[in-house]
C-alpha cells in the first residue's frame, strides 16, 4: 500500500529531474534569504547558478550543528516570522539548542512524509494510531501526530509515560499502530505482559513505528514477537525536519528516503569527499522543499550507506541502510572504534540476558575501562554463583571477539536498570572525572 503512489513509484529519471529542479530552488532560497549561506557560498566561490546537475552539489560547502547553534535563535530562517507556523528545537543538553522553524507548507510536507510510513505498516484512514513519543519541542510526537492526521487516522496522543494507561488504551481503544522509541515499545510490551495480557493475541495492534534511538536486530525482533507486529524503523532529525525523512517498508533491508523532499549524499567523515554509492560513511542531507529553514549539505554525523537496488515493494526511492552509529557517539576505547549498537547486538544474542543495558566508561590508571551492566531475564533464573560466573565469562568472551576490546560485565537483577519512556541513556562516560 502507498500513501502517495505517484511520488513513491516515480521513475528514477523523473525523480532526478524533480530533485534538480527543487534543489535549484532550495539553494536560491537559502542564498537569497539567509546571511549564513550567502557568506558560506561566497567564501567557497559558488552561487546557486553553479548547480547544473545533482553532482554539482558537491561544490557547495557543508553546514554543521555548531553553525546552527551559532545562528540561535532565528538567523537561519529564510521567511518572515509572520510566515512561521511552528518552532521546534533540540534539547540543547550538550550545547546551545538548535532552533528550526516550519511554515504551514513545511508542516504539510512533514505529515505526508510520515504518512508514507503508516502506509508501509498497512495503515489507512481506518487505522487508530497511538502516538507514545513525547510531545513538545522534541519532534517525535507532533511529527507522528501530523502523519496520522495526513493519513486520516484516528490519533490518540498519549505521549510518553503512565505506561499502564498506555497498555489500557492499546487494549480498549483498538489501537492498530503504535509510534514510540524502541526502548519504550519494549517497556510497553513487558508492562502489558505483567498486567496479564498477551499483546500478540489480545491487542489489535499490527504495526509499530519506532525511531529516535538505535535498536539492534535482536531488539527489533523481540518487539515484533512480543507485540505481534510489523516493525517499521523511522529516521529523522529535528534539524532536517523530524521523523519521516526515511521509513522502512515490509521488505526491510533499509529505509526509503523521501527523495522528493531530501537529497542524500554519503561522505568520508574525515575528508568530506563524496563516496561512491554503496560505501559506508557519513550521511549528508540537503532539503529540497523546506521554506523556513532550508539546509544545504547538513552533516548529520550518522553513519550509513545508500542502497539503490530496486525494492520488491515497488517504491523507487533509494534507501539508507540501518545506521551503524554516529560519528560523534562513537566510542574510542584504547584506540578502537566501538559503537554502542555493536555491544547491543552481542548481548541480545544471549537468551538469558534482557535488552536493557548500560555502558559505564571510566579510567583505570592511564587506560580506558569499560563496564557493561546487563540484566538477566526473569524467565531464565540464574540461581547459583556458578551460573552467573559462566554467563559473565561467555558474555565477556563474545564481546572481546566482536569488539577487540576487553569489557567487564556486571550482571544485575532483573528490572533494576532504569527504563526509559523516551530515548534510552545507554552510555555513561565518567572518563576524566575526579575520583
Amino acid at each position: 500500500m502507498y500513501y502517495q503512489p505517484d511520488i513513491e513509484t516515480m521513475s528514477r529519471e523523473e525523480l532526478s529531474k524533480l530533485q534538480l529542479e527543487r534543489m535549484k530552488w532550495s539553494l536560491s532560497q537559502a542564498y537569497e534569504n539567509v546571511d549564513f549561506f550567502k557568506r558560506s557560498f561566497d567564501g567557497a566561490g559558488v552561487t546557486p547558478d553553479d548547480l547544473e546537475s545533482l553532482e554539482d552539489l558537491a561544490k557547495f560547502p557543508f553546514i554543521v550543528k555548531q553553525d546552527m547553534r551559532d545562528a540561535y535563535p532565528y538567523d537561519l530562517f529564510a521567511v518572515p516570522m509572520k510566515e512561521v507556523a511552528r518552532i521546534h528545537a533540540s534539547s540543547g543538553t550538550t550545547g546551545q539548542a538548535t532552533v528550526v522553524g516550519h511554515t504551514a507548507r513545511d508542516l504539510e510536507n512533514w505529515g505526508d512524509c510520515f504518512a508514507r510510513g503508516i502506509a508501509m505498516v498497512g495503515g489507512s484512514d481506518e487505522s487508530t494510531l497511538q502516538v507514545s513519543y513525547g510531545y513538545g519541542l522534541f519532534t517525535g510526537g507532533l511529527g507522528a501526530h501530523a502523519g496520522g492526521e495526513a493519513m486520516g487516522c484516528t490519533v490518540i496522543p498519549t505521549s510518553s509515560g503512565n505506561t499502564k494507561r498506555q497498555v489500557q488504551f492499546l487494549a480498549d481503544c483498538g489501537t492498530d499502530i503504535l509510534a514510540c522509541t524502541p526502548s519504550y515499545a519494549l517497556y510497553i510490551a513487558d508492562t502489558a505482559i505483567e498486567m496479564g495480557y498477551d499483546p500478540a493475541k489480545d491487542f489489535k495492534i499490527s504495526g509499530v513505528i519506532c525511531g529516535a534511538e538505535p535498536a539492534s536486530e535482536n531488539m527489533r525482533q523481540e518487539i515484533s514477537d512480543k507485540l505481534g507486529v510489523q516493525y517499521c524503523d523511522v529516521y529523522g532529525l529535528s534539524e532536517i525536519m523530524g521523523p519521516g525523512v526515511a521509513m522502512e517498508c515490509a521488505e526491510r533491508g533499509g529505509l526509503h528516503i523521501a527523495e522528493d523532499q531530501f537529497y542524500c549524499e554519503i561522505v568520508d567523515p574525515d575528508t568530506g569527499e563524496v563516496l561512491p554509492e554503496g560505501e559506508w560513511g557519513e550521511l549528508v542531507i540537503t532539503t529540497l522543499t523546506r521554506e523556513c529553514t532550508p539546509l544545504i549539505r547538513y552533516r548529520t554525523r550518522d553513519v550509513t550507506r545508500i542502497v539503490s537496488e530496486p525494492c520488491a515493494c515497488g517504491r523507487t526511492h533509494r534507501k539508507i541502510d540501518r545506521l551503524r552509529g554516529r560519528t560523534d557517539d562513537m566510542l574510542i576505547i584504547r584506540g578502537v572504534n566501538v559503537f554502542p549498537s555493536q555491544i547491543e547486538q552481542v548481548i541480545t544474542a544471549f537468551p538469558e540476558v534482557a535488552t536493557q543495558y548500560q555502558i559505564i566508561l571510566t579510567n583505570k590508571g592511564p587506560l580506558d575501562h569499560v563496564e557493561l551492566h546487563v540484566e538477566t531475564e526473569p524467565d531464565y533464573p540464574i540461581d547459583t554463583v556458578r551460573k552467573l560466573e559462566d554467563l559473565k565469562r561467555r558474555l565477556e568472551a563474545e564481546l572481546k571477539a566482536n569488539l577487540q576490546v576487553a569489557v567487564d560485565v556486571k550482571i544485575v537483577e532483573p528490572k533494576t536498570i532504569e527504563r526509559s519512556m523516551g530515548k534510552a541513556k545507554r552510555v555513561i562516560d565518567k572518563r576524566g572525572e575526579q575520583a
